[in-house]
């Protein structure tokens, strides 16, 4: 394992200085899943949840949630980007596969990008739906695909 570039020579905390690195397209790929009881799923698909169009929310959620993740997570760089995609897969009986897509033309990867994505439109489903079905889980969030860079390609295996 590579030393980790957040950690100065003396073990602090730093933001790393990226301004010598090339400007590549960078893509980060990252999903996730709630879970939950049949009849909330029902309450989803029927359009009858009590907060509204949950699945509308949570994507436009996710996308926000992207484009602030530098206020987030502390060492995260601010980044212009020119894509964030949320989708959301509905997953009979009772879960829904939240994918996010994440691009950026720049000097770092959009990977924490994607994953703050799925992770708040995770949540806002969760939020819109918690009157109803406490027993939700969020699970398997995860990076499935990067690009660009000098650590060039990542893409999971499935299990």
């Amino acid at each position: 394992m590579s030393k980790l570039t957040h950690l100065d020579d003396n073990g602090h905390a730093r933001m790393v200085d990226v301004s010598a690195k090339a400007d590549t397209v960078r893509i980060a790929k990252a999903e996730g899943r709630v879970d939950m009881q049949p009849e909330t799923l029902n309450l989803i698909l029927s359009g009858s949840a009590p907060k509204g169009d949950v699945l509308a929310t949570a994507r436009i959620a996710g996308i926000m949630a992207a484009k602030r993740t530098s206020d987030l997570i502390p060492l995260c760089h601010p980044l212009a980007l020119s894509k964030v995609e949320v989708q959301i897969e509905i997953m009979p009986p009772a879960s829904l596969i939240i994918t996010a897509t994440a691009k950026v033309t720049g000097p770092t990867g959009v990977e924490m990008e994607a994953l703050c994505a799925v992770s708040v439109a995770a949540l806002t489903i969760y939020d819109m739906l918690k009157a109803v079905d406490r027993s939700m889980t969020i699970n398997d969030i995860r990076l499935i695909h990067k690009s660009g860079g000098a650590s060039g390609e990542f893409n999971r295996t499935k299990p």
